[in-house]
Protein backbone atom coordinates (compact mmCIF):
# COMPACT_ATOMS: atom_id res chain seq x y z
CA UNK A 1 0.00 0.00 0.00
CA UNK A 2 1.30 3.13 -1.02
CA UNK A 3 1.95 6.36 1.60
CA UNK A 4 1.30 8.64 -0.90
CA UNK A 5 -0.97 9.43 -3.64
CA UNK A 6 -0.89 12.48 -6.06
CA UNK A 7 -3.72 14.52 -6.17
CA UNK A 8 -3.98 17.83 -6.67
CA UNK A 9 -7.92 17.89 -5.40
CA UNK A 10 -9.66 19.00 -8.56
CA UNK A 11 -7.29 22.19 -9.11
CA UNK A 12 -6.13 21.35 -12.97
CA UNK A 13 -10.31 19.91 -13.67
CA UNK A 14 -11.11 23.51 -12.92
CA UNK A 15 -8.39 25.35 -15.47
CA UNK A 16 -5.88 26.39 -12.40
CA UNK A 17 -2.50 25.81 -13.80
CA UNK A 18 0.93 27.04 -12.34
CA UNK A 19 2.40 27.30 -8.72
CA UNK A 20 -0.26 28.54 -6.01
CA UNK A 21 -0.71 28.49 -2.47
CA UNK A 22 -3.55 26.73 -2.18
CA UNK A 23 -2.85 23.69 -0.39
CA UNK A 24 -5.40 24.77 2.42
CA UNK A 25 -8.52 24.52 -0.67
CA UNK A 26 -7.04 21.22 -2.37
CA UNK A 27 -6.84 19.49 1.18
CA UNK A 28 -10.26 20.62 2.21
CA UNK A 29 -11.55 19.27 -1.15
CA UNK A 30 -9.99 15.91 -1.28
CA UNK A 31 -11.00 15.08 2.40
CA UNK A 32 -14.79 16.27 1.93
CA UNK A 33 -15.26 15.85 -1.74
CA UNK A 34 -16.56 19.30 -1.78
CA UNK A 35 -15.17 20.42 -5.43
CA UNK A 36 -12.23 22.83 -5.78
CA UNK A 37 -13.85 25.83 -7.10
CA UNK A 38 -16.46 25.80 -4.41
CA UNK A 39 -14.12 25.68 -1.64
CA UNK A 40 -11.63 28.08 -3.55
CA UNK A 41 -14.57 30.82 -4.07
CA UNK A 42 -15.34 29.58 -0.15
CA UNK A 43 -11.25 30.52 1.37
CA UNK A 44 -11.46 33.53 -1.63
CA UNK A 45 -14.40 34.71 0.60
CA UNK A 46 -12.57 34.42 3.73
CA UNK A 47 -9.50 36.43 2.60
CA UNK A 48 -12.07 39.13 1.77
CA UNK A 49 -13.92 39.23 4.58
CA UNK A 50 -10.43 39.27 6.98
CA UNK A 51 -9.93 42.45 8.77
CA UNK A 52 -6.48 44.01 6.93
CA UNK A 53 -3.58 44.20 9.74
CA UNK A 54 -0.24 44.53 9.55
CA UNK A 55 1.34 40.71 8.06
CA UNK A 56 -1.40 39.60 6.48
CA UNK A 57 -0.77 39.98 3.13
CA UNK A 58 -4.18 38.25 1.71
CA UNK A 59 -6.45 40.34 3.96
CA UNK A 60 -9.32 42.19 2.18
CA UNK A 61 -8.40 40.25 -1.38
CA UNK A 62 -11.12 37.93 -3.16
CA UNK A 63 -8.66 35.12 -4.06
CA UNK A 64 -7.19 31.97 -2.11
CA UNK A 65 -4.34 31.94 -4.82
CA UNK A 66 -1.57 33.22 -2.34
CA UNK A 67 -3.18 31.01 0.54
CA UNK A 68 -5.44 31.28 3.96
CA UNK A 69 -4.42 32.41 7.49
CA UNK A 70 -5.90 28.95 9.22
CA UNK A 71 -5.61 30.47 12.61
CA UNK A 72 -8.55 32.77 11.75
CA UNK A 73 -11.60 32.69 13.37
CA UNK A 74 -13.16 32.83 10.38
CA UNK A 75 -11.20 29.51 8.95
CA UNK A 76 -12.19 27.94 12.05
CA UNK A 77 -16.06 28.19 11.51
CA UNK A 78 -15.33 27.32 7.79
CA UNK A 79 -14.04 23.98 8.83
CA UNK A 80 -16.58 23.53 12.37
CA UNK A 81 -19.30 24.86 9.61
CA UNK A 82 -17.81 21.49 7.44
CA UNK A 83 -18.19 19.08 10.56
CA UNK A 84 -14.14 18.81 11.05
CA UNK A 85 -12.92 18.77 14.58
CA UNK A 86 -8.97 20.43 15.63
CA UNK A 87 -6.94 18.00 17.43
CA UNK A 88 -3.40 20.16 18.47
CA UNK A 89 -0.89 17.59 18.99
CA UNK A 90 1.95 20.17 19.66
CA UNK A 91 1.95 22.84 22.16
CA UNK A 92 4.81 25.17 23.14
CA UNK A 93 7.71 23.41 24.34
CA UNK A 94 6.49 19.97 24.46
CA UNK A 95 8.41 18.90 21.09
CA UNK A 96 6.98 16.89 18.37
CA UNK A 97 5.29 14.12 19.45
CA UNK A 98 3.34 13.26 16.34
CA UNK A 99 4.98 13.14 12.63
CA UNK A 100 3.14 12.79 9.38
CA UNK A 101 3.03 8.98 9.38
CA UNK A 102 0.25 6.51 9.30
CA UNK A 103 1.07 4.51 12.54
CA UNK A 104 0.85 8.47 14.81
CA UNK A 105 -2.62 9.64 13.17
CA UNK A 106 -5.94 8.42 13.35
CA UNK A 107 -8.05 7.01 10.84
CA UNK A 108 -10.53 8.82 8.42
CA UNK A 109 -10.22 12.23 6.80
CA UNK A 110 -7.94 14.41 8.14
CA UNK A 111 -6.53 18.04 6.90
CA UNK A 112 -2.94 18.16 8.67
CA UNK A 113 -1.18 20.84 9.40
CA UNK A 114 2.90 20.76 8.88
CA UNK A 115 5.17 23.47 9.17
CA UNK A 116 3.86 25.79 6.43
CA UNK A 117 2.03 23.41 4.86
CA UNK A 118 -1.97 21.56 5.15
CA UNK A 119 -2.12 18.09 3.15
CA UNK A 120 -4.78 15.78 3.16
CA UNK A 121 -4.59 12.10 4.96
CA UNK A 122 -7.24 9.57 4.53
CA UNK A 123 -7.05 6.49 6.23
CA UNK A 124 -3.34 6.89 6.49
CA UNK A 125 -2.60 7.54 2.80
CA UNK A 126 -1.35 11.10 1.98
CA UNK A 127 -3.10 12.77 -0.92
CA UNK A 128 -0.90 15.95 -1.83
CA UNK A 129 0.46 16.83 -5.22
CA UNK A 130 4.08 15.82 -4.00
CA UNK A 131 5.10 14.16 -0.52
CA UNK A 132 5.23 16.40 2.42
CA UNK A 133 6.03 13.45 5.10
CA UNK A 134 9.99 14.13 5.01
CA UNK A 135 10.18 10.27 5.23
CA UNK A 136 8.16 10.12 8.19
CA UNK A 137 9.80 12.40 10.07
CA UNK A 138 7.72 15.64 9.55
CA UNK A 139 6.05 16.90 12.76
CA UNK A 140 2.34 17.68 12.86
CA UNK A 141 1.24 21.19 14.83
CA UNK A 142 -2.18 19.48 14.52
CA UNK A 143 -5.07 18.36 12.34
CA UNK A 144 -8.73 18.75 11.62
CA UNK A 145 -10.62 15.59 11.52
CA UNK A 146 -13.84 15.16 9.70
CA UNK A 147 -16.51 13.55 11.74
CA UNK A 148 -19.46 12.32 9.83
CA UNK A 149 -23.15 12.71 11.00
CA UNK A 150 -24.98 9.78 11.48
CA UNK A 151 -28.68 10.04 10.43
Amino acid sequence: MSHWIRNDGGRAAYGYTGKAGDCVTRSIAIVTNIPYSKVYSDMAWINATMPKTKGRRTAGLHSAFYGIYTTSVLFKRYMESLNFIWTPTMFIGSGCRVHLRANELPSGGLVVSVSKHLTAVIDGVIHDTHDPSRGGRRCVYGYWKLERLQW
